[in-house]
């Protein structure tokens, strides 16, 4: 499947939703990025693999009063490449804004799929960026 620029311009609308909704604490809008059964890969953040909308929804509930927890989440340098079928892959960097003012990096490693409601995040991998 050839991606359209429509299709480029979704992505990067459903990569930038991310930061609005968890920075807004809009946890209850989930299934607007993900499918119900994407897997979220925090393991090289030392949080594991999180799997599905629902255990996604608690870990971050549970995380959201923590200083370690960014207040702003921020993502920048999206990049689009065709995959198999009805999906693409998608690599950008995360930039996360603490309380106290400090920030830190991350990269996304996100593969996406076209849906009836459209683009959703169906894995995602999230990496520390390199001297981290």
């Amino acid at each position: 499947m050839a991606l359209t620029a429509h299709d480029i311009m979704a992505i990067h609308q459903l990569l930038a939703l991310h930061g609005h909704l968890v920075d807004d604490r809009e946890l209850h809008r989930l299934d607007e990025l993900f499918t119900p059964d994407a897997v979220y890969d925090v393991t090289a953040m030392g949080q594991g693999v999180v799997r599905g909308i629902e255990e996604f929804r608690a870990l971050s509930e549970s995380f959201a009063d923590d200083a370690r927890n960014p207040i702003g989440h921020h993502v920048t340098n999206i990049v689009v490449t065709e995959g198999a079928g009805s999906g693409a892959t998608v690599r950008s960097k995360g930039i996360g804004v603490l309380r106290d003012g400090r920030t830190g990096s991350v990269i996304y490693d996100d593969r996406v799929t076209r849906t009836p409601a459209g683009w959703r995040i169906t894995a995602r991998q999230v990496l520390p960026s390199r001297g981290q």
